[in-house]
């Protein structure tokens, strides 16, 4: 909670007024006429060691960067005030806009700066941060509101978005400044390519509302732009019907060409409205240490683990294709038969097919359970040295062979989740700030380490040798969640994009205040 003084709210505002003068660096002869005003917010401003400790880290659990101050939000206009001050200020700090801190490398982290905490909006909100409209078209969500809230909010009225994360716990703010991929991808798009609107507070502290036909050129660049340009305060994002349950299969292969090939086969019946198509595809790793089983979901059965294991000793390594069909009262009779003539002629290893029935919400909420576990553990809180590449279809091959079979066997190291599985290109908007490869299928390839706090560098070790084997190979890999230390290496992940990226920046930000976790613009 923001710090209280036994003194007046006058001294209060100049109490932190001074204080962020002194971030700023303002001299004591600055002129007070030329600063905007800053008294609505100063007891919104917090000092608090608990405050300060929280903003300064993230669930990477790698990089700490401390601010000056957390700003606890009850509304729009305090984010834009504080951006207000800076933005007018001779000398302006660096604001983060930081929503449940899922990021790993201090991304959401303002050094020296203000951490604006998002979530403090919710509080505030009193039930309007969910908004579904009549018919249940589309709703608007509030950037601090997490997925999982929009997910049951929806459900009430029998709707729900078609895009999701693995991980629910996010916040909708968050993911649309970066991507927002999973399973439904490759059908549905990214999150950010099911937004129809947005409010935005740019670097210059304009709340704007921008759409495909409305500010458009914000609104394309704040989707998957890392938060360059603007904090996202309002997403209005398309609903559909949402199915009751869903049938859940795993198919287990030792051939990584056939697992390839079947993937690629599935996402090609990939129309939005196509009810012969797959929900939900993701591919995985099962290698020869650790349970079959891992951290998001707990699916093959106890009896068939024997085999399984032994199938992993042989080889190595197992390829694990996960598939998932909706399905409701009116196609409870018909989704089995149009499950079986989609998987049918599929080379996955005989006698490996696994299959569940579950709620819709199990399906979607499935990370929850590996994540108690963890906590239960103490294995929650810990370093995630991740690492997560966007791989050209062409080079999928020599990346499985190079690093799947190379680095990752060699050293031996890694033991959580590692996802490989396809998307399209075409459900992508290239006026969007995300970068993803050229060709028309590219995979994406997820290395989500958990760690000790003494041990991850090993991981950071491996996926700089991964990265280095990329390159040297040719491979034309771009980073998902990306983290660099300097402006070429900026330059070079957004390649062609680089300058509408940094035109942008100078357009909506052009003091660069806003995100300076990235390291793209605010490089120290």
């Amino acid at each position: 909670m923001a710090v209280s003084f036994p003194i007046s709210s006058y001294f209060t505002a100049i109490f932190i007024i001074s204080r962020l003068m002194s971030i700023i660096g303002i001299s004591k002869h600055w002129n007070n006429k030329l600063l905007p005003p800053l008294d609505n917010i100063t007891d919104k401003l917090s000092l608090d060691p608990s405050a300060i400790e929280s903003a300064s880290q993230d669930f990477g659990h790698i990089v700490k960067s401390i601010p000056k101050a957390v700003l606890q939000p009850s509304s729009i206009a305090d984010i834009a005030s504080l951006i207000n001050f800076s933005y007018n200020s001779s000398i302006p700090f660096t604001i983060a806009a930081k929503g449940h801190g899922h990021s790993v490398r201090g991304q959401a982290m303002a050094n020296d700066g203000v951490v604006v905490d998002m979530t403090s909006m919710k509080k505030h909100r009193n039930g309007t941060g969910i908004w579904v409209s009549n018919y249940g078209v589309y709703a608007d969500v509030g950037g601090e509101q997490l997925w999982i809230d929009v997910l049951n909010a929806t459900l009430k009225h029998g709707v729900a978005p078609v895009s999701w994360t693995d991980y629910l716990y996010l916040t909708v703010g968050g993911t649309l400044s970066n991507g927002g991929i999973s399973g439904q991808s490759f059908r549905y798009g990214p999150q950010i390519s099911n937004v129809y609107e947005m409010d935005v507070i740019t670097g210059k502290a304009e709340i704007v509302t921008c759409s495909p036909n409305k500010n458009s050129e914000l609104f394309y660049a704040a989707l998957g732009g890392l938060g360059q340009f603007g904090i996202i305060t309002r997403a209005r994002v398309p609903l559909e019907p949402a199915p009751k349950r869903v049938k859940w299969i795993r198919m287990l292969y030792n051939d990584f060409t056939a697992f390839t090939r079947d993937q690629e086969l599935l996402i090609s019946i990939n129309g939005r409205h196509d009810s012969h198509a797959l929900d939900y595809l993701e591919g995985s790793l099962l290698m020869d240490h650790g349970s079959p089983d891992n951290w998001r979901s707990s699916f093959f059965p106890p009896k068939h683990h024997p085999k399984i294991t032994s199938s992993i000793t042989n080889h190595r390594i197992i390829y694990c294709l996960e598939v998932v069909k909706h399905y409701d009262d009116q196609t409870q009779n018909t989704v089995g038969k149009e499950l079986e003539q989609l998987l049918k002629g599929l080379s996955y290893m005989p006698g490996f097919m696994f299959e569940k029935d579950v709620l819709y919400t199990e399906f979607l909420n499935r990370v929850l359970r590996g994540e108690l576990k963890a906590r239960s553990q103490g294995l929650w809180d810990v370093p995630h040295p991740w690492l997560n590449l966007f791989i050209p279809k062409s080079q999928i091959e020599a990346f499985n062979d190079g690093v799947f079979k190379g680095i990752v066997l060699e050293r031996n190291i890694t033991t959580g989740p590692v996802l490989v599985y396809p998307m399209n290109r075409k459900k992508w908007d290239d006026r969007m700030s995300a970068v993803i490869p050229d060709e028309e299928i590219f995979y994406t390839v997820g290395f989500l380490h958990s760690s000790g706090f003494d041990d991850w560098e090993a991981f950071d070790d491996q996926n700089k040798e991964i990265l280095k084997f990329c390159e040297e190979a040719g491979i034309g890999v771009k980073q998902y969640l990306p983290h660099f230390t300097s402006k070429d290496e900026w330059v070079h992940h957004f390649g062609s994009k680089w300058e509408t990226f940094q035109q942008r920046k100078f357009q909506f930000d052009p003091k660069m205040i806003l995100s300076p976790g990235q390291r793209i613009f605010n490089n120290n």
